[in-house]
């Protein structure tokens, strides 16, 4: 597992810096400093390789506990935002779902996203949180839409340190929309928060471990 986990964070250092046409598994063994066999033994081919970074992205997708389903998907994207700061294989897995290469995963990180933010988005609408005119669907469409946009904005223009920001900012605007009245004043939408739903977080070794070993 550490192996593996090794030779994933080197081919996304390899394809956040180069790009996937820029990076060879020759470079990503040089970087592991481990053998052509090894590599083979957990990915058959640099393809293996990008499709494992691209999965990474799966658990971190997972809602996140608690009592009120819109702070949940709020709380979804700023720690997502959090960890495209700092996360290496994230920012690989963003570069290679952004970015057209001769490597394609397709809209299935789009997909992903969409359904993770819908489900809460259809639980908070269950619960009253949302607006009657309110369709999750499309606002989960809207969400990660604005999303994707935003951090490309951010990492074109400061490396993504203003991110978090930019993402709070997405949300003041959109909420008064889509929120129940009685609820948008108890919602958070900080960049403290991100920061305590970090202390809880596993670090990025142990996610590598445990969710795509």
């Amino acid at each position: 597992m550490r192996t593996r986990a090794l030779l994933l964070r080197s081919a996304a250092e390899c394809i956040k810096e180069h790009g996937y046409d820029g990076s060879s598994t020759t470079d990503v063994l040089r970087r592991a400093g481990v053998t052509r066999g090894a590599l083979y033994f957990h990915f058959p081919s640099k393809e293996a390789l990008a499709d494992a970074i691209v999965e990474y992205q799966m658990p971190l997708l997972r809602p996140l506990p608690g009592d009120c389903s819109l702070q949940s998907a709020i709380d979804l994207t700023l720690s997502y935002a959090r960890m495209l700061q700092k996360d290496v294989v994230l920012q690989a897995a963003v570069r290679l779902a952004t970015e057209e290469t001769s490597y394609q995963p397709g809209t299935r990180p789009y997909l992903w996203s969409q359904q993770s933010v819908a489900d809460l988005l259809h639980q908070a609408r269950n619960k009253g949180e949302l607006l009657p005119h309110t369709d999750p669907d499309e606002i989960a469409v809207l969400i990660v839409g604005a999303f994707t946009g935003i951090q490309l904005l951010s990492q074109l223009s400061c490396g993504r340190s203003d991110l978090l920001f930019r993402v709070c900012v997405l949300w003041r605007a959109l909420l008064p929309g889509i929120a129940a009245p009685g609820l948008l004043l108890r919602l958070r939408t900080d960049e403290k928060r991100a920061e305590e739903l970090e202390e809880a977080d596993a670090a990025p070794e142990d996610r590598l471990l445990h969710d795509v070993g």
